[in-house]
């Protein structure tokens, strides 16, 4: 809603510049969008507002009475706070990508609004509403855009990606199907890859170089989104759905309640206050670190796989304290 917002207000701007002959096309190079965009645009501007813009081809699109103005912006003070706080939100959580174009956006809607109220909410915003994304990222902003691009357009990419559990660098072709930000912090690509053949995520701030290809895809129609989601547990896709049951002592249990950790969870409660999860999810590293975070709080009970991951793990870091 923001970034139209500034995009209207930045094609008002260019249409009373009657110096210079505007059509979709050069209005789309200047908005960085697509032609069927401004379209759009152009004709939201007409139908909802009234817009006298009109077309020919020596001027192009122009507005046909100079001393219309766009109405003013009217918004209730809840409703400019809670735009203030998304542009912070996003800004904090989905890294750099689009602070640029949030800052600018929220600079072009202060101008159309009493200046006391935007200082006032600002300053509320500012002091006492603070958002932190905990561990900052470095991503790249071109490439998170590239890729925007190539899954609106469902076009194939090739890049250079750093795995970092391997420590290397490989070069992969990749069909991006959707972008997903997990945790806030956490930017990643989900899609086909053409190297191992299948559905993977790549964590888009590892991407070191992208290249969106000519070639056009199609997604596998039997990929859901929705489904390939809620199977996961925290970003692990990989492997087959299993059951896992994960018991938690009394001290521990009011964390685990308090919160719904998968979407096939079930809580069963004990006499003495502890808790079992049980949910059924694919992969299991994420799960073995997540566990381990508890400490002593926490046993895992199934699958049998996660119970020597947690004990192997266990062991291995008993012996590096012992040795240190």
């Amino acid at each position: 809603m923001l970034l139209r917002l500034e995009r209207l207000l930045q094609l008002d701007d260019l249409l009373r510049r009657q110096r210079q002959r505007h059509t979709a096309g050069s209005l789309a190079v200047v908005l960085e969008v697509n032609e069927r965009t401004v379209r759009n645009d152009l004709n939201f501007l007409r139908d909802r507002y009234h817009a006298p813009i009109d077309f020919n081809r020596q001027k192009g699109y122009y507005y046909t009475d100079p001393d219309w103005r766009l109405p003013s912006i009217t918004l209730s003070k809840g409703e400019l706070f809670a735009l203030i706080l998304g542009a912070r939100m996003l800004e904090a959580n989905a890294g750099s990508a689009y602070a640029p174009e949030l800052r600018s956006a929220l600079t072009r809607l202060s101008e159309r609004l009493p200046q006391q109220s935007w200082v006032d909410l600002q300053q509320v915003a500012d002091e006492r509403i603070l958002f932190r994304s905990g561990a900052e990222i470095d991503l790249n902003p071109e490439i998170w855009h590239r890729l925007e691009d190539a899954c609106r357009l469902q076009m194939s990419v090739q890049m250079t990606y750093y795995t970092a559990s391997s420590n290397s660098v490989s070069e992969r072709k990749f069909d991006p199907y959707l972008l997903h930000i997990y945790r806030g912090t956490n930017p990643y690509a989900i899609g086909y890859c053409h190297k191992r053949q299948g559905i993977r995520w790549f964590r888009v701030d590892r991407i070191k170089q992208l290249q969106v290809l000519e070639e056009t895809f199609v997604p596998d129609p039997t990929f859901d989104a929705k489904d390939h989601l809620e199977m996961i547990f925290q970003h692990e896709a990989g492997g087959v759905p299993l059951p896992v049951s994960i018991w938690f002592d009394a001290p521990t249990a009011p964390y685990i309640r308090e919160r719904r950790w998968h979407p096939t969870q079930e809580l069963q409660e004990h006499p003495d206050g502890s808790v079992t999860l049980h949910m059924v999810v694919r992969g299991l590293n994420d799960l073995k670190r997540w566990v381990l975070g508890y400490g002593r709080g926490a046993i895992v009970r199934q699958p049998p796989e996660l119970v020597e991951m947690v004990k192997a793990e266990v062991v291995e870091m008993n012996e590096q304290y012992l040795e240190s």
